[in-house]
């Protein structure tokens, strides 16, 4: 059956999602209308297709333990001289994303994988792109902000286009619990 590229993922909703999107691609970044804005749980990772069904699987799971909780952007950051990335900061929800992606690759799990560079939730703007291009992109959207009820996540497959595409979404499977704080339920998406 051959492999595939997947990626697991926050999407940004609408209308910021799309105003992302067009700022990334004002900065000059090429890549900006193939990528849905987002936040990464799983980087792009190629995978045996056939393995496609475990996946989805293992997903519903770590779905199934999570709960809606509050995202919110603000302000922005960068990755530079490391790696050649601007980024608008994730200010709320950050705990929940890095329980998030460690469930996701679990080394139970049938993606289990290590990561090059420690996990930073974070919603890229400009990626590669000339310095000046990225210095823009740092300044212009300093004063970003948007927020969102985040309610699941989605598994994405780039096509051999360059373009990702959603497979499925993966709503969570318990609702809103009240934060208290410290409090944090074992095996559960940690309360902010």
């Amino acid at each position: 059956m051959g492999t595939v590229t997947i990626g697991v993922s926050i999407a940004v909703p609408e209308p910021h999602g799309s105003l992302l999107q067009e700022r990334r691609a004002g900065f000059g970044d090429a890549a900006a209308h193939g990528i849905p804005t987002h936040v990464t749980l799983l980087p792009p990772t190629e995978v045996d297709s056939a393995l496609l069904p475990a996946i989805e699987a293992h997903l519903v799971e770590v779905a199934a333990a999570g709960r809606p909780f509050p995202m919110r952007l603000s302000g922005t950051g960068t990755f530079r001289p490391l790696s050649p990335v601007v980024f608008v900061q994730v200010v709320e929800g950050a705990e929940a994303c890095t329980w998030l992606q460690k469930q996701v690759r679990d080394a139970s799990g049938p993606v289990a994988r290590e990561l090059q560079f420690p996990y930073h939730p974070h919603v890229t703007v400009a990626h590669g792109i000339d310095e000046e291009s990225m210095d823009r992109a740092f300044e212009e959207l300093a004063d970003y902000e948007a927020g969102w009820p985040c309610t699941g996540f989605a598994l994405y497959e780039q096509g051999a286009d360059g373009v990702w595409r959603k497979l499925r979404d993966f709503p969570f499977g318990r609702s809103v619990v009240p934060p208290q704080a410290g409090h944090v339920e074992r095996g559960s998406i940690p309360t902010l």
